[in-house]
């Protein structure tokens, strides 16, 4: 099915909608509306971890695959979680309220309704939810450099005999050597950054840290773009179910190019190398790096929104509840 999409800040979504006493507009689905939701996110969720689960079960390895679930610690019970997202109210059925209820962060209303209690989560993430936001916005604020031809991953290897996948360099260690010392390497991910041998941090013309990364990340990066997964992932129940399955597929396919575009020979399993050490593979690589972009500036931008919801919505809370105590004639005045 086709999932309705529902927006942290939205209007209402074939439900009534109401205002909050502190000005916010509220949706509320009945029953009917949100189930479908919930099977659909549930099917597609499962549809995107499928062949992960299969060879969890099986004990089989995947080295392009596995990435998503080692490195992001993403487990496919939790991205099956349905999520309707900031401000949105799931009325109580004929068999009872949504499961939500029981669910960590969320509040049941007294006429059964269930939504996510902001107070709550706030109280646990404000601080991750600012940082979010701050990197979020900075990404989004510079412009795409897409000069780095996936070296990041030549890096990690440069001048190293064991190496982190149990695969052949499609050129032996020799000769990626020396597509390593050829170029120029601008690595501006600290997570990819981290990563790079010994030898080869030098060779870099930054020296990215956890610290620097609101500077320095960049929206034509392939890892700042894999990472909306990860920001969806920390902001959990505030991202509606459609946007986090949206960043765990772009995700997904971005990691693909990162291995076809990586030394390793991945033949075997039946991808092709982006030659990225060849003028064609220069250029193949960058036209698939400019589409990811721009997937990835769109969603950064709704996550940036969730961010502002919470952000926002709590701080006119607070102002609603600073009137109340100031009483009737502060009320009359706001």
């Amino acid at each position: 099915m086709t999932a309705v999409p529902v927006s942290a800040t939205s209007a209402v979504v074939g439900g009534s909608g109401y205002a909050s006493r502190a000005g916010w507009a509220v949706t509320s689905l009945p029953a009917a509306t949100w189930r479908p939701l919930l099977a659909g996110h549930e099917q597609r969720a499962d549809s995107l971890t499928e062949g992960h689960r299969a060879r969890r079960a099986t004990g089989e390895r995947h080295a392009i695959d596995d990435f998503l679930y080692d490195y992001y610690g993403t487990r496919p019970s939790v991205l099956r979680r349905w999520h309707p997202g900031v401000g949105v109210r799931l009325e109580a059925g004929p068999d009872g309220p949504a499961p939500h209820h029981s669910w960590r962060w969320y509040a049941t209303d007294p006429d059964g309704a269930v939504r996510l209690d902001v107070d709550a989560f706030r109280a646990d993430r404000e601080d991750s939810v600012r940082f979010i936001h701050r990197l979020l916005t900075a990404i989004a604020s510079r412009p795409a450099f897409t000069g780095c031809f996936g070296l990041h991953e030549w890096a990690m290897v440069y001048r190293q005999r064991e190496h982190r996948h149990p695969l052949p360099l499609r050129l032996g260690q020799r000769g990626t050597d020396a597509v390593v010392e050829s170029h120029q390497i601008r690595c501006s991910h600290f997570d990819a950054y981290r990563f790079f041998t010994p030898e080869a941090v030098g060779r870099n013309q930054l020296r990215p840290t956890r610290a620097s990364q609101v500077d320095l990340d960049q929206p034509g990066c392939l890892h700042a773009s894999m990472d909306c997964h990860k920001w969806a992932t920390k902001l959990g129940p505030a991202v509606p179910g459609d946007l986090a399955l949206d960043c765990f597929e772009l995700a997904g396919d971005i990691r693909l190019l990162d291995m076809r575009a990586s030394p390793y020979d991945f033949s075997s399993y039946g991808e092709a190398a982006v030659a990225i050490e060849t003028p064609e593979g220069k250029a193949e690589y960058v036209a698939r790096q400019r589409e990811f972009a721009v997937r990835a500036g769109r969603l950064r931008a709704r996550l940036a929104e969730v961010c502002s919801a919470l952000l926002d919505r709590t701080e006119a809370t607070d102002r609603a509840e600073a009137t109340d105590r100031a009483g009737p004639a502060a009320r009359a005045e706001a």
